[in-house]
């Protein structure tokens, strides 16, 4: 495998994290109750897209193979789980 399929795998591997963590973030805007957490939307995409790699990783090592349902449903629960903290977070 040359760099360049490496590079492919990996964004591959990486884009179902991404793309969820930044719904979640953006659904978070109009779902959750104003707080003084994590505002930054940014912030809070970084935080769900490192949960979400964390939950694919596990399901990768795990299943020994990615694409799993199972993975996908660990994956959407990480990063809701990481937003829903991550709005909590700093609460007076």
């Amino acid at each position: 495998m040359g760099p360049l399929d490496l590079l492919i795998h990996l964004t591959s591997f990486a884009a179902p994290a991404l793309a969820v963590a930044l719904l979640v973030a953006a659904a978070a805007r109009f779902l959750l109750p104003k707080r003084p957490g994590a505002r930054i939307y940014l912030a809070q995409a970084a935080i769900n897209f490192v949960a979400g790699l964390v939950a694919l990783a596990a399901g990768l090592w795990y299943f020994g193979n990615d694409g799993k349902m199972l993975t996908y449903a660990g994956l959407v629960l990480a990063c809701a789980t990481s937003q829903w903290l991550a709005s909590r977070a700093w609460q007076g």
